[in-house]
Protein backbone atom coordinates (compact mmCIF):
# COMPACT_ATOMS: atom_id res chain seq x y z
CA UNK A 1 0.00 0.00 0.00
CA UNK A 2 1.52 3.30 -0.46
CA UNK A 3 2.92 5.65 1.62
CA UNK A 4 -0.44 7.39 2.37
CA UNK A 5 -1.01 5.25 4.86
CA UNK A 6 0.67 6.34 7.98
CA UNK A 7 2.18 4.27 10.34
CA UNK A 8 2.42 5.25 13.94
CA UNK A 9 1.60 8.78 15.76
CA UNK A 10 1.59 9.60 19.56
CA UNK A 11 2.72 6.09 20.66
CA UNK A 12 -0.43 4.56 19.19
CA UNK A 13 0.20 1.24 17.69
CA UNK A 14 -0.24 0.49 14.13
CA UNK A 15 -3.82 -0.38 12.81
CA UNK A 16 -5.04 -0.56 9.25
CA UNK A 17 -8.50 -0.05 11.52
CA UNK A 18 -8.07 3.03 13.18
CA UNK A 19 -11.48 2.90 14.74
CA UNK A 20 -10.63 -0.31 16.88
CA UNK A 21 -7.90 1.38 18.37
CA UNK A 22 -8.92 1.73 22.30
CA UNK A 23 -6.66 4.03 24.52
CA UNK A 24 -6.98 1.67 27.34
CA UNK A 25 -5.64 -1.44 24.74
CA UNK A 26 -2.22 -1.68 23.66
CA UNK A 27 -2.80 -3.03 20.82
CA UNK A 28 -5.22 -3.48 17.20
CA UNK A 29 -8.34 -4.99 19.38
CA UNK A 30 -10.82 -5.51 15.85
CA UNK A 31 -8.12 -6.23 13.40
CA UNK A 32 -6.73 -9.33 16.11
CA UNK A 33 -10.86 -10.36 17.03
CA UNK A 34 -11.03 -10.73 12.87
CA UNK A 35 -7.97 -12.27 12.30
CA UNK A 36 -8.10 -14.82 15.35
CA UNK A 37 -11.50 -15.96 14.28
CA UNK A 38 -10.83 -16.82 10.82
CA UNK A 39 -7.22 -18.32 12.16
CA UNK A 40 -9.76 -20.91 14.48
CA UNK A 41 -12.57 -21.20 11.94
CA UNK A 42 -10.04 -22.04 9.07
CA UNK A 43 -7.68 -24.56 11.05
CA UNK A 44 -10.65 -26.08 12.88
CA UNK A 45 -12.64 -26.50 9.32
CA UNK A 46 -9.80 -27.96 7.27
CA UNK A 47 -8.57 -30.54 10.01
CA UNK A 48 -12.31 -31.71 10.36
CA UNK A 49 -12.43 -32.45 6.22
CA UNK A 50 -8.87 -34.11 6.16
CA UNK A 51 -9.90 -36.21 8.69
CA UNK A 52 -13.12 -36.75 7.35
CA UNK A 53 -11.63 -37.80 3.45
CA UNK A 54 -9.14 -40.25 5.49
CA UNK A 55 -12.26 -42.14 7.35
CA UNK A 56 -14.67 -42.07 4.40
CA UNK A 57 -12.96 -44.26 1.68
CA UNK A 58 -15.58 -43.68 -0.82
CA UNK A 59 -14.51 -40.02 -1.15
CA UNK A 60 -11.40 -41.15 -2.54
CA UNK A 61 -13.58 -42.80 -5.43
CA UNK A 62 -13.12 -39.13 -7.25
CA UNK A 63 -10.30 -38.13 -8.68
CA UNK A 64 -11.25 -34.65 -7.72
CA UNK A 65 -10.83 -35.87 -4.02
CA UNK A 66 -6.90 -35.30 -4.54
CA UNK A 67 -7.15 -31.81 -5.74
CA UNK A 68 -10.01 -31.28 -2.71
CA UNK A 69 -7.59 -32.74 -0.44
CA UNK A 70 -4.75 -30.56 -1.97
CA UNK A 71 -7.05 -27.71 -1.51
CA UNK A 72 -8.07 -28.32 2.40
CA UNK A 73 -4.23 -28.79 3.23
CA UNK A 74 -3.20 -25.29 1.39
CA UNK A 75 -5.81 -23.71 3.58
CA UNK A 76 -5.17 -25.43 6.57
CA UNK A 77 -1.67 -23.74 6.33
CA UNK A 78 -3.54 -20.60 5.85
CA UNK A 79 -5.53 -20.69 8.97
CA UNK A 80 -1.80 -21.65 10.07
CA UNK A 81 0.02 -18.87 8.87
CA UNK A 82 -2.39 -16.13 9.67
CA UNK A 83 -0.93 -16.83 13.63
CA UNK A 84 2.16 -14.44 12.19
CA UNK A 85 0.05 -11.42 11.89
CA UNK A 86 -1.82 -11.86 14.91
CA UNK A 87 1.18 -12.10 17.11
CA UNK A 88 2.66 -8.56 15.31
CA UNK A 89 -0.92 -7.10 16.05
CA UNK A 90 -0.47 -7.96 19.80
CA UNK A 91 2.96 -6.81 19.84
CA UNK A 92 4.41 -10.24 20.63
CA UNK A 93 8.36 -9.94 19.83
CA UNK A 94 9.33 -11.62 16.69
CA UNK A 95 13.03 -12.94 16.05
CA UNK A 96 13.60 -11.49 12.24
CA UNK A 97 12.78 -7.95 11.07
CA UNK A 98 9.15 -6.34 10.41
CA UNK A 99 9.94 -6.34 6.40
CA UNK A 100 11.06 -9.92 6.16
CA UNK A 101 8.50 -11.48 7.89
CA UNK A 102 5.47 -9.41 6.00
CA UNK A 103 6.96 -10.21 3.08
CA UNK A 104 7.42 -13.93 3.07
CA UNK A 105 3.73 -13.92 5.17
CA UNK A 106 2.86 -12.09 1.66
CA UNK A 107 4.66 -14.69 -0.16
CA UNK A 108 3.27 -17.61 1.36
CA UNK A 109 -0.34 -16.81 1.43
CA UNK A 110 -0.01 -15.69 -2.00
CA UNK A 111 1.17 -19.24 -3.01
CA UNK A 112 -1.51 -21.11 -0.91
CA UNK A 113 -4.25 -18.86 -2.66
CA UNK A 114 -2.65 -19.83 -5.85
CA UNK A 115 -2.97 -23.57 -5.08
CA UNK A 116 -6.44 -23.18 -4.13
CA UNK A 117 -7.30 -21.47 -7.28
CA UNK A 118 -5.06 -23.43 -9.36
CA UNK A 119 -6.46 -26.75 -7.83
CA UNK A 120 -10.22 -25.15 -8.98
CA UNK A 121 -9.05 -24.89 -12.36
CA UNK A 122 -7.92 -28.84 -12.29
CA UNK A 123 -11.22 -29.80 -10.63
CA UNK A 124 -13.08 -28.14 -13.84
CA UNK A 125 -11.14 -29.66 -16.21
CA UNK A 126 -10.98 -32.91 -14.64
CA UNK A 127 -14.89 -33.21 -14.99
CA UNK A 128 -15.05 -31.91 -18.23
CA UNK A 129 -12.66 -34.58 -19.15
CA UNK A 130 -14.88 -37.23 -17.25
CA UNK A 131 -18.11 -36.17 -18.94
CA UNK A 132 -16.74 -35.37 -22.72
CA UNK A 133 -14.65 -38.41 -22.59
CA UNK A 134 -15.91 -40.81 -19.96
CA UNK A 135 -14.46 -44.02 -22.25
CA UNK A 136 -10.84 -42.93 -22.32
CA UNK A 137 -11.02 -41.16 -18.79
CA UNK A 138 -9.97 -43.90 -16.61
CA UNK A 139 -6.43 -44.53 -18.45
CA UNK A 140 -6.16 -40.40 -19.20
CA UNK A 141 -6.69 -39.47 -15.79
CA UNK A 142 -4.57 -41.76 -13.46
CA UNK A 143 -2.94 -41.47 -9.94
CA UNK A 144 0.19 -40.93 -11.10
CA UNK A 145 -0.66 -38.19 -13.21
CA UNK A 146 -2.29 -36.67 -11.01
CA UNK A 147 -0.26 -36.71 -8.83
CA UNK A 148 2.29 -35.08 -11.22
CA UNK A 149 -0.50 -32.81 -11.86
CA UNK A 150 -0.28 -31.03 -8.09
CA UNK A 151 3.18 -31.37 -7.88
CA UNK A 152 3.23 -29.06 -10.75
CA UNK A 153 0.65 -26.87 -9.25
CA UNK A 154 2.58 -26.63 -5.89
CA UNK A 155 6.19 -25.37 -7.86
CA UNK A 156 4.50 -22.88 -10.35
CA UNK A 157 2.37 -21.30 -7.75
CA UNK A 158 5.59 -20.78 -5.59
CA UNK A 159 7.36 -19.81 -8.74
CA UNK A 160 5.02 -17.61 -10.23
CA UNK A 161 4.76 -15.46 -6.90
CA UNK A 162 8.98 -15.91 -6.37
CA UNK A 163 9.35 -12.04 -8.37
CA UNK A 164 7.48 -10.31 -5.66
CA UNK A 165 10.78 -9.91 -3.42
CA UNK A 166 12.12 -7.47 -5.60
CA UNK A 167 9.03 -6.29 -8.05
CA UNK A 168 6.91 -5.63 -5.34
CA UNK A 169 3.52 -6.57 -3.10
CA UNK A 170 2.38 -9.92 -4.66
CA UNK A 171 -1.16 -8.77 -2.62
CA UNK A 172 -2.23 -7.19 0.82
CA UNK A 173 -1.86 -10.56 2.89
CA UNK A 174 0.89 -8.45 4.68
CA UNK A 175 -0.10 -4.78 5.06
CA UNK A 176 -1.01 -5.62 9.20
CA UNK A 177 2.72 -4.56 9.35
CA UNK A 178 3.47 -1.34 9.47
CA UNK A 179 6.63 -1.55 6.80
CA UNK A 180 4.72 -3.52 4.01
CA UNK A 181 1.90 -1.36 4.24
CA UNK A 182 3.83 2.19 4.23
CA UNK A 183 7.15 1.16 2.56
CA UNK A 184 6.23 -2.22 0.35
CA UNK A 185 4.45 -0.80 -3.08
CA UNK A 186 2.77 -2.86 -5.25
CA UNK A 187 4.11 -2.47 -8.93
CA UNK A 188 1.56 -2.42 -12.28
CA UNK A 189 3.47 -4.88 -14.17
CA UNK A 190 3.92 -7.36 -11.80
CA UNK A 191 0.35 -6.90 -10.80
CA UNK A 192 -0.08 -7.70 -14.90
CA UNK A 193 2.28 -10.26 -14.65
CA UNK A 194 0.05 -12.38 -11.74
CA UNK A 195 -3.38 -11.27 -13.56
CA UNK A 196 -1.84 -12.78 -17.30
CA UNK A 197 -0.19 -15.59 -15.62
CA UNK A 198 -2.98 -16.58 -13.01
CA UNK A 199 -6.07 -15.03 -12.59
CA UNK A 200 -6.97 -15.23 -15.96
CA UNK A 201 -6.23 -18.36 -17.16
CA UNK A 202 -7.84 -19.73 -13.99
CA UNK A 203 -10.72 -17.97 -14.54
CA UNK A 204 -10.95 -18.67 -18.38
CA UNK A 205 -10.74 -22.29 -17.47
CA UNK A 206 -13.13 -22.48 -15.01
CA UNK A 207 -15.66 -20.22 -17.04
CA UNK A 208 -14.99 -22.54 -20.20
CA UNK A 209 -15.30 -25.90 -18.63
CA UNK A 210 -18.58 -25.33 -16.17
CA UNK A 211 -20.28 -23.74 -18.91
CA UNK A 212 -19.53 -26.76 -21.50
CA UNK A 213 -20.40 -29.49 -18.28
CA UNK A 214 -23.56 -27.79 -17.90
CA UNK A 215 -24.26 -27.49 -21.63
CA UNK A 216 -23.62 -31.39 -22.29
CA UNK A 217 -25.64 -32.53 -19.40
CA UNK A 218 -28.45 -30.71 -19.93
CA UNK A 219 -28.66 -32.30 -23.02
CA UNK A 220 -27.47 -35.75 -21.78
CA UNK A 221 -30.99 -35.04 -19.39
CA UNK A 222 -32.98 -34.10 -22.16
CA UNK A 223 -32.16 -37.16 -24.35
CA UNK A 224 -32.61 -39.56 -21.19
CA UNK A 225 -36.12 -37.64 -21.02
CA UNK A 226 -36.99 -38.50 -24.06
CA UNK A 227 -36.08 -42.52 -24.22
CA UNK A 228 -37.74 -42.86 -20.72
CA UNK A 229 -41.08 -41.13 -22.30
CA UNK A 230 -40.63 -43.26 -25.24
CA UNK A 231 -40.14 -46.37 -23.56
CA UNK A 232 -42.68 -45.85 -20.25
CA UNK A 233 -45.75 -44.78 -23.29
CA UNK A 234 -45.06 -48.47 -25.04
CA UNK A 235 -45.06 -50.23 -21.59
CA UNK A 236 -48.34 -48.10 -20.26
CA UNK A 237 -45.90 -46.43 -17.69
CA UNK A 238 -46.01 -42.76 -16.98
CA UNK A 239 -41.95 -42.08 -16.70
CA UNK A 240 -40.14 -39.87 -14.34
CA UNK A 241 -37.49 -36.86 -15.38
CA UNK A 242 -33.98 -38.20 -14.34
CA UNK A 243 -30.76 -35.48 -14.57
CA UNK A 244 -28.08 -35.90 -15.44
CA UNK A 245 -25.60 -38.58 -13.28
CA UNK A 246 -23.21 -36.40 -13.36
CA UNK A 247 -24.79 -32.72 -12.83
CA UNK A 248 -25.33 -33.07 -8.83
CA UNK A 249 -21.84 -33.63 -8.54
CA UNK A 250 -20.73 -31.02 -11.17
CA UNK A 251 -23.12 -28.92 -9.34
CA UNK A 252 -21.09 -29.35 -5.77
CA UNK A 253 -17.79 -27.92 -7.85
CA UNK A 254 -19.30 -25.19 -9.12
CA UNK A 255 -21.00 -24.06 -5.78
CA UNK A 256 -17.24 -24.27 -4.24
CA UNK A 257 -15.70 -22.52 -7.43
CA UNK A 258 -18.38 -19.82 -7.70
CA UNK A 259 -17.70 -18.76 -3.55
CA UNK A 260 -14.61 -18.86 -4.41
CA UNK A 261 -14.63 -16.12 -6.62
CA UNK A 262 -17.06 -14.27 -5.06
CA UNK A 263 -14.86 -14.09 -1.88
CA UNK A 264 -11.91 -13.11 -4.01
CA UNK A 265 -12.94 -10.31 -6.59
CA UNK A 266 -13.17 -7.79 -4.64
CA UNK A 267 -10.02 -8.07 -3.83
CA UNK A 268 -8.53 -8.28 -6.95
CA UNK A 269 -10.37 -5.63 -8.03
CA UNK A 270 -9.24 -3.71 -5.37
CA UNK A 271 -5.77 -4.88 -6.12
CA UNK A 272 -5.72 -3.79 -9.92
CA UNK A 273 -6.94 -0.26 -8.59
CA UNK A 274 -4.29 0.55 -5.80
CA UNK A 275 -2.12 -1.13 -8.27
CA UNK A 276 -2.91 1.32 -10.95
CA UNK A 277 -3.23 4.66 -8.30
CA UNK A 278 -6.69 4.96 -8.84
CA UNK A 279 -8.22 4.22 -5.17
CA UNK A 280 -5.99 3.77 -2.32
CA UNK A 281 -7.88 2.96 1.68
CA UNK A 282 -6.13 0.73 4.10
CA UNK A 283 -10.11 0.03 5.62
CA UNK A 284 -10.55 -1.58 2.32
CA UNK A 285 -7.49 -2.91 1.77
CA UNK A 286 -8.06 -4.73 5.54
CA UNK A 287 -11.38 -5.90 4.50
CA UNK A 288 -10.84 -7.38 1.10
CA UNK A 289 -7.51 -8.86 1.90
CA UNK A 290 -9.71 -11.06 4.98
CA UNK A 291 -12.91 -11.42 3.01
CA UNK A 292 -10.69 -13.15 0.42
CA UNK A 293 -9.00 -15.55 2.86
CA UNK A 294 -12.01 -16.24 4.85
CA UNK A 295 -12.84 -18.47 1.74
CA UNK A 296 -10.48 -21.12 3.21
CA UNK A 297 -13.36 -21.80 5.59
CA UNK A 298 -16.00 -21.53 3.36
CA UNK A 299 -14.65 -24.51 1.17
CA UNK A 300 -15.13 -26.76 4.46
CA UNK A 301 -19.12 -25.44 4.54
CA UNK A 302 -19.81 -26.02 1.06
CA UNK A 303 -18.30 -29.52 0.25
CA UNK A 304 -19.75 -30.68 4.38
CA UNK A 305 -23.67 -29.29 3.22
CA UNK A 306 -23.88 -30.85 -0.94
CA UNK A 307 -22.13 -33.70 -0.63
CA UNK A 308 -24.16 -36.74 1.07
CA UNK A 309 -20.94 -39.10 1.31
CA UNK A 310 -18.91 -36.43 3.24
CA UNK A 311 -21.72 -36.07 5.50
CA UNK A 312 -21.47 -40.11 5.88
CA UNK A 313 -17.96 -39.45 6.52
CA UNK A 314 -18.81 -36.81 8.93
CA UNK A 315 -21.09 -38.62 11.08
CA UNK A 316 -19.04 -41.83 10.88
CA UNK A 317 -16.18 -39.63 12.40
CA UNK A 318 -18.55 -38.27 15.02
CA UNK A 319 -19.72 -41.26 15.95
CA UNK A 320 -16.41 -42.36 15.63
CA UNK A 321 -15.39 -39.89 18.84
CA UNK A 322 -18.48 -40.37 20.85
CA UNK A 323 -17.83 -44.05 20.98
CA UNK A 324 -14.09 -43.42 21.67
CA UNK A 325 -15.65 -40.46 24.94
CA UNK A 326 -18.11 -42.78 25.92
CA UNK A 327 -15.78 -45.99 26.30
CA UNK A 328 -13.43 -43.79 28.36
CA UNK A 329 -16.12 -42.58 30.38
CA UNK A 330 -16.62 -46.13 30.98
CA UNK A 331 -13.15 -47.23 31.53
CA UNK A 332 -12.81 -44.21 34.18
CA UNK A 333 -16.40 -44.86 35.88
CA UNK A 334 -15.26 -48.63 36.11
CA UNK A 335 -11.61 -48.07 37.67
CA UNK A 336 -13.10 -45.31 40.07
CA UNK A 337 -15.93 -47.95 41.28
CA UNK A 338 -12.85 -50.56 41.73
CA UNK A 339 -11.02 -47.86 44.06
CA UNK A 340 -14.19 -47.52 45.80
CA UNK A 341 -15.08 -50.97 46.52
CA UNK A 342 -11.06 -51.53 47.21
CA UNK A 343 -11.16 -48.70 50.26
CA UNK A 344 -14.52 -49.85 51.12
CA UNK A 345 -12.59 -53.18 51.90
CA UNK A 346 -9.78 -51.68 53.60
CA UNK A 347 -11.99 -50.45 56.40
CA UNK A 348 -13.67 -53.58 57.55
Amino acid sequence: MNSSLVGNQSGRPFCLLAISYLETINFCLLEVVVIVFLMVLIISGNIIVIFVFHCAPLLNHHTTSYFIQTMAYADLLVGVSCLVPSLSLLHYPIVLSESLVCQIFGYVVSVLKSVSMASLACISIDRYIAITKPLTYNTLVTPWRLRICILMIWLYSCLVFLPSFHWGKPGYHGDVFQWCANSWNTDPYFTLFIVVMLYAPAAFIVCFTYFNIFRICQQHTKEINERRVRFSSQDGEAGEAQPCPDKRYAMVLFRITSVFYILWLPYIIYFLLESSDVYSNRIASFLTTWLAISNSFCNCVIYSLSNSVFQKGLKRLSGAICASCARQRVAKDSSTSRSKRSSNGCHV
